[in-house]
């Protein structure tokens, strides 16, 4: 588990989503802007990833 991300969050915001996959925040809104993805949820004009559908996604991608 990467530190500062709680287990129990069902979302993570673009900052939390950076940490968790070590990638910067310009590939984070990229990935997060993809209507396709799956794991993108938006509140208001913000982005969040779910984290469950995130995992899903990033298996599908190495398979």
């Amino acid at each position: 588990m990467q530190k500062g991300i709680d287990d129990t969050k069902a979302l993570l915001s673009v900052k939390e989503m950076c940490g968790y996959l070590g990638i910067g925040q310009t590939k984070a809104r990229e990935l997060l802007s993809d209507p396709d993805n799956g794991f993108t949820v938006r509140i208001g004009n913000r982005l969040y990833a779910h984290k469950a559908k995130l995992d899903k996604w990033l298996l599908n991608q190495i398979m």
